[in-house]
């Protein structure tokens, strides 16, 4: 991946995302940077990743349901009900035609960001932590901890966030997306075996 590309993929999403949006993006796209930094992943890959990861969150319910059915891409009951959670999987395949991105790992990071899912990649999980930690997050419980913790131990970081938001849904009930479910009982499993 080119410097390049990733300078006019900036300037697309700048043009396709509302100011804050876009500022997010470049955040999670930062803090995915540091990350891989940390543990051994392809910078420039996780930097795409994170400026990908949200390509298609301005676009309306309307529309990312139009993508997904016209592109037979599967739409969970979750998804019907709360159809802005397709931004993830609108934006892995906006991520494959418009921004020709063809490493499948790149596209899963987008694909899962929102509900993770059992194994993630390396890159997977960077994405995940990234768009729960970035700059200008705020608002999440055990913030400042998880940022010190993802540091340190990325699964027992990717764990707590997973329980955090399982907390957060519940408390606030709203719906809880089963991948999110399975992806935090996998991981909980995992430590408990370790």
């Amino acid at each position: 991946m080119k410097t390049l590309d990733l300078h006019k993929i900036r300037k697309q999403l700048a043009k396709t995302l509302d100011s804050k949006r876009y500022e997010h993006t470049q955040g999670v796209a930062y803090t995915s940077a540091a990350l891989a930094m940390r543990y051994g992943e392809d910078i420039q890959k996780a930097e795409l990743a994170g400026l990908l990861h949200d390509c298609a969150k301005c676009m309306d319910n309307e529309k990312k349901i139009h993508v997904c059915k016209k592109n037979e891409i599967g739409i969970s009951e979750a998804e019907q009900r709360n159809p802005f959670l397709l931004h993830a999987k609108v934006g892995g395949y906006l991520a494959k035609t418009k921004y020709k991105v063809d490493d499948e790992d790149i596209i899963n990071s987008i694909i899962y960001h929102t509900t993770g899912r059992p194994g993630m990649t390396l890159l997977e999980k960077i994405v995940y932590i990234a768009d729960y930690i970035e700059p200008g997050r705020d608002h999440a419980s055990n913030l400042d901890e998880i940022r010190k913790l993802c540091f340190q131990d990325l699964d027992e970081a990717l764990l707590q966030i997973l329980e955090d938001i399982l907390v957060h849904l519940k408390d606030s009930k709203k719906e809880i997306d089963p991948m999110t479910q399975m992806t935090y009982e996998f991981y909980k499993r995992k430590q408990s075996e370790e």
